[in-house]
């Protein structure tokens, strides 16, 4: 748990599985308008943001979790748990995209889903995460316009044909990781921390919205536009969290339970599913009317919240 733990991370964090949950419940509804769900290529929606502030949630304590295992336990064990850590959330990935194949939840021969994004990025990222800020943003920087030039020149057809683009869109996530940790970097750097990222963060967003005049924002593709953008919007909703519970001491209690076992609330969220998926009944899930969408939303979270509360009451924590 970590003694100087900082409660806007665990809100922030809360806020982000928060509306993976919500976006992979409401992306099989057929019903719920497209606003709601991911855009199909090029575009911009709100539910494209989750997987990143998720992302940029693990480069707020990744930094200084690993100086404080370094310190403690050595380099050497310290590598071992990062590496096991992020292994054992893509072959977690793994299992549940396989299962998914094979059940026939989707039709795709390999189903790369978040958390073999999330897992692959966060093994590239230890590789750096023990250099200078300086040299994390080239790294980062660089991985994205690598990326970028490839994906225009020979990859689309094979990132579009996966979701969150694939093996080859794992370099663009593990650039947005790396990159995302300089802006921790930012955060804790000094007292001053929280409003350089509120001013780091907006820069970006103007500056994504401009490179999309060229290269279109984008998900599916895992642009370099749509990761600045995702980076610079993140920053933001973070600092709104800061400033909330820290300024104004607002306790959002049930974010917090989230936010404190993400990973496991993430798993646990697909099980449930698979209850409303795996019958093939549309009118169950699918086709749902309204009244039977909102009841089983409000069941589906009020499972997880329980569990949330029963995981803390017991002091049972499994982060990234």
């Amino acid at each position: 748990m970590g003694s100087n733990r900082l409660e806007s991370i665990d809100v922030f964090r809360g806020l982000a599985i928060l509306g993976m949950v919500l976006a992979n419940f409401l992306g099989g509804v057929e019903w719920v308008p497209a606003s709601l769900k991911h855009a199909r290529d090029t575009g911009f929606t709100i539910i494209d943001l989750v997987a990143p502030m998720f992302i940029f949630a693990i480069a707020l304590t990744y930094g200084r979790s690993f100086k404080t295992r370094m310190q403690r336990d050595g380099a050497g064990q310290t590598y071992q748990h990062f590496v096991t850590r992020f292994c054992a959330i893509l072959g977690m990935g793994a299992l549940f995209g396989a299962g998914q194949v094979l059940l026939g939840v989707d039709r795709m021969t390999i189903n790369w889903g978040v958390l073999q994004a999330i897992g692959t990025a966060g093994l590239v990222t230890l590789c750096f995460i023990r250099t200078p800020s300086w040299v994390r943003l080239l790294v980062g920087a660089l991985l994205l316009c690598a990326y970028q030039y490839l994906l225009d020149r020979f990859w689309l057809t094979t990132v579009l044909s996966s979701p969150h683009g694939g093996l080859l869109g794992a370099i663009s996530w593990s650039g947005m990781l790396i990159m995302a940790t300089v802006l921790a970097d930012v955060f804790h750097h000094s007292a001053n921390g929280p409003r350089r990222l509120i001013g780091v963060s907006a820069l970006l967003v103007p500056l994504a919205l401009l490179l999309s005049i060229w290269l279109p924002i984008s998900k599916n593709r895992v642009s370099i536009s749509y990761d600045l953008l995702s980076l610079g919007l993140s920053g933001l909703i973070f600092s709104a969290c800061h400033i909330l519970t820290g300024q104004f001491h607002l306790r959002a209690r049930l974010l917090v339970l989230w936010g404190r076992n993400p990973l496991l609330l993430y798993l646990l969220h697909l099980l449930l599913l698979g209850f409303l998926v795996l019958p093939g009944i549309p009118a169950l899930y699918a086709e749902a009317p309204l009244g039977l969408v909102i009841a089983e939303a409000a069941a589906l979270l009020g499972i997880l919240t329980w569990a949330a509360w029963r995981l803390d009451r017991r002091g049972v924590y499994f982060s990234v």
